[in-house]
């Protein structure tokens, strides 16, 4: 009889204790920072799914500018050949290779979106324009969804090495930092250099 009481009297607090150690919280922090990545992904193939429309239509009255059109397809395929998994969001090597890429792809779209300024009737197409408004919208979604993943890694991070949670972290998962995501380009404040041709006369 006493055993039994003593039973019923031990699991209820041996499962705070192990609630209080972060057995429940660490990993419910873990998925919420995957699932902010799975949403920059989901920003970035967006990106690149509108690049081939994009190009095609600037083909058209553009076509003189094949150079930046090829840099801004080969920047793609680069960018989408780099993937990451959830396993790699530990590995700051692996995401800086990923966000150099992405970066890569980037400048090209700087350089498309010089281009543009000189072809006057591309801008007035109205298939252009509306693929440009959802490019830019789609880089917006990009920087929302890196801040969100930033801060949910950074909750995470938290989580795994600040007491209480730090013993479950440890003994239950044996769980490692996440790496944040910088999609900074160097020098993005200056705008790309042009050459048109004609600049010699």
């Amino acid at each position: 009889m006493k055993k039994s009481l003593m039973s019923a009297f031990l699991l209820p607090v041996a499962g705070v204790s192990l609630a209080g150690c972060g057995v429940n919280s660490v990993p419910t922090a873990e998925e919420e920072a995957k699932a902010r990545w799975a949403d920059v992904q989901a920003a970035y193939q967006r990106r690149a799914s509108l690049i081939p429309n994009l190009v095609a239509t600037t083909k058209g009255a553009a076509a003189s500018e094949q150079q930046i059109l090829t840099n801004v397809t080969e920047a793609r395929a680069k960018a989408g050949s780099i993937q990451i998994t959830t396993d790699d969001l530990s590995d700051p090597a692996k995401l800086r290779q990923f966000s150099e890429s992405q970066n890569q792809l980037t400048q090209a779209l700087g350089q498309l979106r010089t281009v543009v300024e000189a072809y006057p009737d591309l801008k007035s197409q109205q298939n252009f324009q509306s693929l440009m408004q959802q490019l830019e919208g789609t880089e917006n979604r990009i920087n929302i969804a890196i801040r969100d993943y930033n801060s949910a890694v950074q909750a995470y991070n938290t989580r795994i090495r600040t007491f209480p949670d730090v013993i479950g972290a440890k003994v239950f998962y044996g769980a490692e930092p996440m790496a944040t995501f910088q999609a900074t380009t160097p020098n993005a404040d200056q705008a790309p250099t042009v050459d048109f041709g004609n600049s010699g006369g």
